[in-house]
């Protein structure tokens, strides 16, 4: 197999993002957050199914019970496929109508981590969120122009957000507890760099960083040291995640919104990482 190749399909996204690996549906969702849309792959078939939604969707994450909780504009909502069904949940920020939900994904214990952001990309309104499997949502951060991310150590004890506008990947220590704590800038990306974007990590700690304008996807040790990077022909790379029965496949989405049309913007990606990933958490309930 080739170090890449484009998932034949009709659509483009306008904003890829929010990647998923689902082992019980054998098969990678993501969203378009523009269209907007919810998109699937079924790996045995190749086929690609398309949900249309209702406004901006930023992520999904899987239920226990079935279905998923999704990261829409106006908050938390549970989202049912087949039929299509969608019932809110939660609005964290109903004194900003500006916002929407950008990136998200399940801990190992069911939290949900998430952030907003200003749709127009001009205020640092956006901030991370902490959604428990009780209900309960809690800011976490904020001050954020551009949140993506989070991505959890293999080791459990660190979490890895980004500001996307500021070029800056933060690691946060984890407690046994749920909280986070001493924030640090974990990596800085140089202007030629491009910007940060959706990441994910290995099942050898190393992480993989999505590289909005920087057309490649970067893998970075524990300590944050570049190991290598791969090219795409996708000029804004959005968010990475593994799949497969064995966890040796990865795929990756990109973004069509202001540029001119090509074949490459705005598609799905299968690449060959050369290591397992970890499994996708679902949110209990």
């Amino acid at each position: 197999m080739a170090e890449w190749t484009i998932i034949k399909r009709d659509v483009r996204d306008q904003l890829g993002e929010g990647t998923l690996w689902s082992a019980q549906d054998d098969a990678v969702y993501w969203v378009d957050i523009l269209a907007p849309a919810l998109n699937r792959l079924d790996l045995a078939s190749g086929a690609v199914t398309r949900w249309p939604m209702p406004e901006p969707l930023g992520w999904v994450v899987e239920r226990t019970r079935g279905g998923f909780i999704g990261g829409f504009r106006s908050g938390f909502a549970e989202i049912d496929l087949d039929p299509l069904a969608i019932r809110p949940l939660h609005d964290p920020e109903p004194h900003l109508p500006g916002n929407r939900m950008n990136d998200g994904k399940a801990d190992a214990f069911g939290h949900i981590w998430c952030g907003t952001m200003d749709m127009a990309e001009e205020q640092d309104s956006g901030a991370l969120y902490r959604y428990s499997p009780d209900g309960q949502c809690t800011r976490m951060d904020e001050g954020y122009r551009v949140p993506n991310g989070p991505a959890f150590s293999a080791c459990g004890h660190w979490l890895y957000h980004a500001d996307t506008g500021r070029r800056m990947i933060y690691r946060f220590r984890r407690g046994d507890d749920g909280t986070i704590s001493d924030r640090e800038t974990h990596i800085r990306f140089a202007e030629a760099d491009g910007y940060p974007d959706g990441m994910t990590v290995d099942a050898e700690g190393f992480l993989w960083v999505a590289h909005w304008g920087g057309g490649r996807i970067s893998r970075f040790a524990p300590d944050g040291s570049l190991d290598r990077a791969m090219s795409l022909p996708a000029r804004q790379v959005t968010n990475i995640t593994f799949a497969g029965a064995d966890l040796d496949r990865m795929f990756v989405t990109s973004a069509a919104t202001g540029l001119a049309a090509t074949d490459y913007d705005g598609a799905l990606y299968e690449v060959t990482p050369g290591v397992r990933g970890l499994p996708s958490h679902r949110f209990p309930g």
